[in-house]
């Protein structure tokens, strides 16, 4: 039995019992005529030859609630945004697919790049950035809900669940974030148990009281890919392009919102997802990179809130987080023997040491380049520099979708 107890300065929605999905969407076909919701789904061609996401497209077919698709599609050539159109094409709603890769979305970035308007490398977070600019541009929805497209035991009660505190007006939450367990044979989020929580407790150990900080901690899942939130905020939220992409959506909420409109929802009993390398040692790919982004990420929110970073407090840092990680190692290591799942120590010492790495190098590159890459620019930012550039992305998109020939004799970069 979930535990119904509200901790940290967030609402906590939990799961209690098994509820009733048919009643939600009730419900939400109901609310989503005042409130039009639009589903973003970030994916790779790739993720089109796994099972995950036939799983995913056979459960959306029920989810007649939602008003709006747009599937965020990067590195696929002509012939696989075709086959692509064809296949999410069973989805509910007005679907679109939005290539990336094509010659028309390259011409939309050539003409950002042209004004000095950086959006960074392709990526998750400009995916979704460019897929919020056409919700926006559509005018369509009012709610974006967003879930990536490698949910091994998907089920569209993810989607509902993450909806329902945005879209009913008797709660009106303006964005609300999943979190879910990730466990199989074992515990999985190693990123979350092992970095993100021993870190965000270390500097709040050595900081004091840091109303950011408490945030974070509220959140029991703060790297969860799902979240819905009101699609106005799409426009006023920056990006960042990297893998501290979750991090910084939650610092914008938190600029952008009243934390009273904010809150987390258990959406799934157990989520199971692609598993990322460690790669211990390389800081280019894995779970090595995308610590080190995270950290940077943090250090820079955190330094915009005011916080003053020196070599000292690095240090100190350094080892306060590897000696708080590794203390959570024993809470984790008791509550999987009770619950009777294999726990492998070495490998959870192993991954703090790697952590504590990329925890090192996040802060050398820090110090060098304090400001780093910076955040994709908000809409509201892109339309005053470019006033009809979100019309141009709804051309764009709806022009690739409803082509009817040539589609697959168009070079992939014009």
């Amino acid at each position: 039995m979930a535990d119904f107890y509200q901790t940290g300065v967030i609402a906590t929605l939990h799961r209690l019992g098994q509820g009733n999905l048919e009643v939600v969407e009730r419900q939400l076909e109901y609310f989503s005529r005042q409130q039009p919701i639009a589903l973003v789904l970030p994916a790779l061609y790739s993720e089109f030859e796994k099972p995950a996401m036939e799983t995913i497209l056979s459960e959306l077919r029920g989810a007649t609630y939602v008003r709006q698709v747009v599937l965020t599609l990067a590195q696929a050539t002509a012939e696989q945004f075709e086959e692509v159109q064809k296949r999410v094409s069973v989805l509910p709603g007005d679907v679109r697919v939005l290539w990336h890769d094509g010659p028309r979305m390259q011409r939309l970035y050539k003409t950002l790049e042209d004004n000095r308007l950086q959006i960074g490398p392709d990526g998750k977070g400009r995916q979704c950035w460019m897929a919020y600019g056409y919700v926006l541009a559509s005018r369509k929805a009012s709610v974006i809900a967003l879930h990536d497209c490698d949910i091994v035991n998907y089920s569209r009660e993810i989607l509902a669940r993450l909806c329902y505190p945005v879209v009913h007006p008797d709660i009106g939450f303006e964005f609300s974030k999943g979190y879910y367990a990730r466990l199989s044979h074992q515990m999985h989020g190693r990123v979350t148990r092992l970095l993100m929580t021993p870190l965000i407790r270390a500097l709040q150990s050595m900081v004091g009281f840091l109303p950011f900080l408490v945030y974070l901690d509220s959140f029991r899942y703060p790297l969860a890919g799902e979240f819905a939130m009101q699609a106005d905020l799409a426009r006023v939220n920056r990006l960042p392009s990297d893998w501290g992409l979750e991090v910084g959506v939650l610092a914008e909420v938190y600029r952008n919102c009243s934390i009273r409109r904010i809150c987390q929802v258990d959406i799934a009993e157990n989520y199971e997802h692609k598993h990322q390398d460690l790669s211990q040692g390389d800081p280019s790919k894995g779970l090595m990179k995308m610590a080190m982004d995270i950290c940077k990420s943090l250090f820079r929110i955190l330094a915009a809130e005011g916080v003053k970073f020196d070599t000292g407090m690095m240090l100190t840092l350094l080892v306060r987080y590897q000696r708080m990680a590794e203390n959570s190692i024993s809470k984790y290591h008791a509550d999987a023997m009770i619950n009777g799942l294999m726990f492998d120590r070495h490998e959870e010492e192993t991954a703090v040491e790697t952590f504590s790495q990329a925890l090192k190098m996040a802060a050398e590159e820090f110090f060098a380049d304090p400001l780093g890459t910076p955040p994709i620019p908000n809409w509201m930012r892109v339309s005053a520099a470019l006033p009809a550039f979100l019309e141009d992305v709804r051309d764009a998109v709806d022009a690739d979708n409803e082509a009817s020939v040539g589609v697959a004799g168009m070079s992939a970069h014009g």
